[in-house]
């Protein structure tokens, strides 16, 4: 997916979703403040995506209904929501990805099936995810909070991708006492 990067990172009883505010239509940048990073199911759950506008928004609606089918089962939510979006001739079509997290796990959903989850507890997705994951895996080890490494890794992405700037949307949740 072009045009975007989101990051997450989990570490030490946080979890962390960060994405930039550029909207490229082809090589002109369009809009530089979008906000790719919101809350869902009453702020439990905190996503972000890479891809259409359009189509990350009905993704957005398809899982915030599924959300309130299956309450405080993110992992439950997020599959249902793949197997529509692989089954559903239009959803199928949706050019789009998402991370998606809660205080106990995170996600990377996309319209090919995948419910990934991530190996040490970063993820990223976007034309600039691979330079923003590179980033915060080299930080992770340091003594950086999850909100530092996903500005500091953020910032790296931007100064390498065109398509990333570093007008960042970030959202936080705390992990429950048993993650601590």
């Amino acid at each position: 997916m072009h045009a975007t990067t989101i990051l997450m990172v989990r570490k030490g009883g946080r979890v962390v979703i960060g994405g930039d505010g550029q909207v490229s239509l082809g090589q002109t940048i369009v809009k530089g403040n979008a906000r790719k990073v919101r809350r869902l199911a009453k702020g439990t759950v905190i996503g972000g995506f890479a891809g259409a506008t359009a189509d990350a928004f009905t993704l957005f609606e398809r899982l915030e209904a599924k959300l309130e089918q299956y309450p405080g089962q993110l992992t439950r939510a997020c599959v249902e929501l793949t197997k529509d979006w692989r089954t559903d001739r239009y959803l199928r079509r949706l050019e789009a990805m998402m991370l998606v997290a809660d205080k106990e796990v995170g996600l990377l959903l996309s319209g090919a099936g995948d419910v990934l989850e991530p190996e040490g507890g970063v993820m990223a997705i976007g034309s600039g995810g691979n330079y923003a994951l590179a980033a915060a895996r080299a930080l992770e080890d340091s003594a950086h909070d999850a909100e530092t490494i996903v500005r500091k890794a953020m910032r790296i992405a931007a100064e390498i991708c065109v398509y990333t700037n570093e007008n960042l949307v970030i959202e936080s949740l705390e992990a429950t006492p048993e993650q601590v």
